[in-house]
C-alpha cells in the first residue's frame, strides 16, 4: 500500500503543477490580450512621434520630401539665441507662477467656503463655477474676445461705469496687459476644475478630527493650519502638478485670443512652435522647439514625481 501510495503522490503533484502553469499563462495571455492594443497605441502615437521629431530636429526640413540637409544642433543653437523664444519661455514660466500663486489658492479658498463653510445654495455655486470648463476652449476664447474689446467690450463698459473718468483697456492689444488678460481667462476656464479636485478632497477628511481639534482649544485658522491642509496635500500637490504642466502646453486659447500678439508678448511655447515651425514649413526647427518642450515638461514631471509625490505613492502602497 505505501509502495502504492508513493506512485500516485508524484503524478498529483505533477497534475497540479501543470494545471497551475496552465493558469498562469490563461493569466498573462489575458493580460497581454487587455494591455497589447493600449501598449500598440501608445507606442504608434506617443513614443515614435518623440523619436521622429528628435531625428527631423537635426535637418533643416519643410516637411516635404526627403531627408537632406543634415545640420546637426543647429536649429537647437538657433531656438535657444532666438529673442522671441527666450520671450515664449518667460511667457511661459510667467503664467505658470500666477497659477500658483493666485489661481490654486482661489479655488482652494473658495472650495474651502462651499465645502466646510456655512454657505447657502452650495451646489448652485458649485455648479456655477465648474461650467466654464465644461467649455472648449475655442468657444471660451471667442467669449472672452467679445468680453475685452477695447470699445464695445463687457469689461470696459462694467469698469466704466463704477469708476468715473475710465479710460478703456485695450486687454488684447496693449503689450503690457496681455498677459495678464490671458492669465484671467485660464483662470475663469479652469478655476472650477481645481475646486472640484479640492472639494473632493476636503469631502475625504473626517469632520471628526476637525470637531476634535476645535473642542481641544484650536481655533480655525489652526485647524486649517494644523488639520485641513496636510491631510489636503496630496490633492494640492495633484493640481500643482496638473496647473504646471498646463501652463507650458496652453495653445488653442491663446492662438485664438491673441495668436501670440501684439508684437509676440503673448506668445508661449505651444504657439511659437506653431508659428515659426508649422506655419513657415520649417518642420525640422518646428521638432527642435517640440523636443525642447517635451525635456521641460520630462525633466519637471519626473522630478515632481520622484521627490514631491513620492510620500503619496508611498502611502498608497501602504
Amino acid at each position: 500500500m505505501s509502495s502504492m501510495r508513493f506512485r500516485v503522490l508524484p503524478t498529483t503533484y505533477e497534475q497540479a503543477k501543470q494545471g497551475q502553469q496552465q493558469r498562469d499563462w490563461s493569466k498573462l495571455l489575458l493580460i497581454a490580450a487587455f494591455t497589447l492594443p493600449g501598449m500598440v497605441i501608445f507606442f504608434l502615437f506617443v513614443l515614435m512621434p518623440i523619436v521622429q521629431s528628435a531625428y527631423f530636429s537635426l535637418y533643416r526640413w519643410d516637411g516635404f520630401g526627403p531627408l537632406t540637409n543634415f545640420v546637426g544642433l543647429a536649429n537647437y543653437d538657433r531656438l535657444l539665441n532666438h529673442s522671441i523664444f527666450q520671450g515664449s519661455l518667460s511667457h511661459s514660466f510667467i503664467i505658470m507662477g500666477l497659477s500658483l500663486a493666485i489661481q490654486l489658492p482661489m479655488a482652494l479658498a473658495l472650495a474651502l467656503m462651499v465645502g466646510r463653510g456655512k454657505l447657502h445654495g452650495k451646489r448652485f455655486f458649485r455648479a456655477i463655477l465648474f461650467i466654464p470648463y465644461i467649455f472648449s476652449e475655442v468657444i471660451t476664447a471667442i467669449i472672452w474676445r467679445y468680453v475685452m474689446h477695447p470699445v464695445d467690450g463687457l469689461a470696459n463698459m462694467v469698469l466704466g461705469t463704477f469708476i468715473p473718468g475710465f479710460e478703456p483697456i485695450g486687454w488684447l492689444a496693449d503689450t503690457n496687459v496681455v498677459l495678464y488678460s490671458i492669465f484671467i481667462v485660464l483662470t475663469w476656464k479652469y478655476f472650477g476644475f481645481h475646486m472640484i479636485l479640492y472639494m473632493a478632497g476636503i469631502q475625504s477628511i473626517p469632520m471628526d478630527l476637525e470637531d476634535a481639534s476645535r473642542v481641544d482649544g484650536a481655533t480655525e485658522l489652526q485647524v486649517l493650519r494644523f488639520i485641513t491642509l496636510p491631510l489636503l496635500g496630496n490633492t494640492i500637490r495633484l493640481t500643482v502638478f496638473l496647473s504646471v504642466l498646463g501652463s507650458f502646453q496652453q495653445f488653442v486659447l491663446v492662438w485664438v485670443l491673441t495668436q501670440g500678439g501684439p508684437v509676440n508678448a503673448s506668445e508661449l511655447i505651444a504657439t511659437y512652435l506653431y508659428k515659426y515651425g508649422i506655419q513657415r514649413f520649417a518642420l525640422g526647427y518646428g521638432s527642435a522647439v517640440a523636443v525642447v518642450l517635451f525635456c521641460i515638461t520630462l525633466i519637471f514631471s519626473v522630478g515632481y514625481q520622484r521627490i514631491i509625490m513620492r510620500q503619496d505613492y508611498a502611502s498608497e502602497r501602504t
